[in-house]
């Protein structure tokens, strides 16, 4: 079993920036694909970007202003958001699969554990 919390969410002005942080427990030693996704009210979860060892992947509407990194020693993966925007509203979820992607495509099916979310707000 995998626990994946995050934090980092709250409300931002248009233009600034956040930093998301999804720390990993129990059994982690195989969690090779790490993702954060993100769902608005009344719309599909979102891949947005995904880190499988040290190779990162973005959807189109985050590349340039959102990074995704990995702490092995802390098990913990961050996405760091700049230049944020209103239609970055939404619930954001952090994602672990014991499966190696390496595609900038992903359906929420090919993770096996989610944690429960932490909101961004972004005001214009």
């Amino acid at each position: 079993q995998v626990q994946l919390v995050e934090s980092g969410g709250g409300l931002v002005q248009a233009g600034g920036s956040l930093r998301l942080s999804c720390a990993a427990s129990g059994r982690t030693f195989s969690l090779n694909t790490m993702a954060w996704f993100r769902q608005a009210p009344g719309t599909e979860r979102e891949f947005l970007a995904s880190i499988t060892w040290s190779r990162t992947y973005y959807t189109d509407s985050v590349k340039g202003r959102f990074t995704i990194s990995r702490d092995n020693a802390k098990n913990t993966v961050y996405l760091q958001m700049n230049n944020l925007k209103p239609e970055d509203t939404a619930v954001y979820y952090c994602a672990a699969s014991r499966n190696a992607y390496f595609r900038d495509t992903y359906d929420p099916a090919d993770f096996g554990s989610w944690g429960q979310g932490t909101q961004v707000t972004v005001s214009s």
